[in-house]
């Protein structure tokens, strides 16, 4: 398996939720994170049908147009009751007609959804995480990683992004929302999978 050596690696991802977490991350190996934005890469247009297709797409996109090494996140909630939505449209439940997205509505869309939902189907939900990363040569490394949990309403928490606030993890009183980005760097499934790159690629 191919490793990454030290120095700039592209965050391909223009969440400003995502790249303090993934910088967090990836602060203990020497490498010196910029985000996508920083460099002017667009974001590309997400066409892949599962949430590994899309980091590997993400991730390819940038290592081209900057000629470095590229990490991409695509990460999503997955709702049993609903048959696994928003799952890789996460983001897109929250984008609003001016094009700007809001997580509060979108979580409201998912609670809503859950009550048209048949009541035994319950509330279980998980978050995936896949990340991609890419050197410039188009070699290729992608891992996933996974917590489950379920989801409480009204939403708990004004730390975190996104659906944070209404997942509550197995085996934890706190939401997302509410834990300490310490611990969460810990538990998430975005460290889930960060644990299995760093042992493919450090």
């Amino acid at each position: 398996m191919r490793k990454l050596a030290r120095g700039r690696l592209v965050i391909a991802s223009h969440n400003k939720g995502k790249i303090p977490e993934i910088a967090a991350l990836l602060a203990p190996y020497g490498v010196d994170p910029v985000s996508a934005a920083d460099m002017d890469v667009p974001e590309p247009e997400e066409t892949g049908t599962s949430f590994a297709a899309n980091a590997e797409l993400k991730a390819r996109f940038s290592a081209d147009l900057t000629g470095l090494p590229a990490l991409a996140d695509d990460s999503g909630l997955c709702v049993d009751a609903l048959r696994g939505d928003p799952g890789i449209f996460s983001a897109r439940w929250a984008v609003q007609p001016d094009g700007s997205r809001d997580f509060a509505r979108a979580m409201e869309r998912v609670e809503q959804a859950l009550g048209r939902a048949a009541p035994e189907a319950g509330r279980d939900a998980h978050f995936v995480c896949a990340l991609s990363l890419c050197w410039p040569d188009g070699h290729v490394v992608t891992v996933e990683g996974r917590v489950d949990g379920h989801l409480v309403w009204p939403p708990r928490g004004d730390r975190g992004f996104g659906y944070d606030a209404m997942f509550l993890p197995h085996g934890r009183h706190e939401t997302f929302g509410e834990i300490d980005p310490d611990e969460k760097h810990r538990v998430s499934h975005r460290a889930d999978a960060f644990a299995k790159l760093v042992a493919a690629i450090f």
